[in-house]
């Protein structure tokens, strides 16, 4: 292994996203330097645009323009007000019940747009001016909005599981997104027991008793939203449709209930293909950006040198699991999801997988390490998001927001220990 090609990977990576370079450019480009230390300058642009290029060549990518496309029809097609006034109904009356509304939509949410920041933007910004007016402090609507909007990213479909199954060397998309019902629902329910500590503390206001008409009503408005989700999932799990091809029903379907909710004007298309294509291409990018990179480091033996050092201080399951954790909370601090899972499922995935880890359990781990970084400064987008939303700051979101972030690690400690939880769903169903 070459150390100075591993300083000056990480030097120039650091130096650059210190002065402000976007994450996807500082990732091209530290590859591109350090590549430059053993190849002439032509031959190495060459390479990493080839090495991009390749990154990109994958057919299950094609669902991630889907999904994103999807999620914005859903923001602003009406789904997400059903998907609230049947958690209200559900929840609503309890003491301190918009906070249980909260991360009960969240899920439901992002389980059927697979947006973490969709859907923090899209809850927060409708519950949130109600949770101030009834009289919840708004750091602690906010911080229960950041956490519970990352539940998405687990409960499937989710893109980061689909970048995780190209990282890993083909993990079953199907697989991955079954694991992921348990764990997300877990993690959900550990939100909801945090809020309720609070709740008991400030003695926070309930809402209306809600009759079995009304909660019958809401369930009925809901149920074509929830049907995307069943459409999508059962099909993919009975072998009807892959991933792919799902993420492109899934725009065909949010699409016509947007039109049959009548939230959503024709003229309004143009605007959300743009913001999709935007996001899109920030992706790809990123994507393109994070392969270059991992080859770059699969070049000089990054990889094996890691795997063999980690190793060599324990063969314990348990401690390598502790070690890798630590790792990855630490990198979710500092970088983005999608080239966090790029980079490192490739270095870490080998040491788990020849300790007897099943690469779906350890994808769970990764994702569910990288969702904490997301409401964590100073690169949490999904922290950024919901403060913004909630028209607050972050200095004042951190004191209530500790308490959840300590849930969730929990919750990934219990996780992380007990592979059960994760692969009973895929076992049972034969994945």
């Amino acid at each position: 292994m070459d150390y100075i090609s591993i300083l000056i990977l990480v030097f120039s990576f650091l130096v650059l996203m210190g002065i402000g370079v976007p994450v996807a450019w500082s990732l091209g480009l530290a590859s591109f330097v350090t590549l430059m230390v053993s190849v002439a300058v032509g031959p190495s642009a060459t390479t990493i645009a080839q090495r991009m290029g390749t990154g990109l060549d994958s057919f299950s990518l094609l669902a991630i323009p889907f999904f994103v496309l999807a999620g914005e029809i859903m923001n602003r097609g009406g789904i997400a007000n059903r998907l609230i006034e049947l958690a209200k109904s559900l929840m609503g009356r309890l003491p301190g019940g918009l906070l249980y509304v909260n991360v009960l939509a969240a899920m439901l949410f992002g389980a059927i747009a697979g947006s973490a920041a969709a859907a923090a933007s899209a809850i927060g910004g409708i519950l949130g001016p109600r949770m101030e007016k009834e009289g919840y402090p708004k750091e602690l609507g906010a911080a229960v909005n950041i956490t519970a909007s990352t539940t998405g990213l687990i409960i499937p479909p989710s893109n980061i599981l689909i970048v995780y199954s190209l990282a890993s060397g083909g993990v079953s998309i199907a697989a991955l997104f079954i694991a992921g019902y348990i764990p997300g629902l877990f993690i959900g329910l550990l939100l909801i027991i945090t809020a309720a500590i609070f709740v008991k503390r400030k003695n926070l206001p309930g809402g209306e008793r809600t009759s079995l008409r009304d909660l019958a009503r809401s369930f009925f408005r809901a149920i074509p939203s929830l049907m995307l989700l069943v459409i999508v999932m059962g099909g993919i799990v009975a072998g009807i449709f892959t991933a792919t091809e799902a993420s492109a029903i899934a725009v065909i379907y949010t699409l016509g209930l947007s039109f049959f909710y009548r939230e959503l004007k024709l003229i309004e298309l143009p605007s959300i293909l743009l913001k999709a294509s935007e996001t899109t291409a920030i992706v790809m990018l990123l994507i393109a950006t994070s392969m270059s990179m991992s080859w770059v480091m699969s070049s000089e033996d990054i990889p094996q040198s890691i795997s063999s050092t980690l190793l060599s201080l324990s063969d314990n399951i348990v401690v390598i699991l502790i070690i890798i954790n630590l790792l990855l909370l630490f990198v979710g601090i500092f970088m983005d999801m999608t080239p966090a899972v790029l980079i490192f499922t490739p270095i870490f995935l080998p040491i788990v997988v020849e300790l007897g880890i099943d690469p779906i359990h350890f994808g769970i781990i990764m994702i569910l390490n990288l969702c904490i970084g997301l409401c964590t400064p100073p690169v949490g987008s999904v922290l950024f998001i919901g403060v913004g939303v909630a028209q607050s700051t972050i200095g004042k979101v951190v004191k209530p927001l500790i308490p959840f972030f300590i849930a969730m690690i929990l919750g990934l400690i219990v996780i992380t220990l007990f592979p059960d939880l994760t692969l009973w769903l895929p076992r049972v169903l034969g994945l």
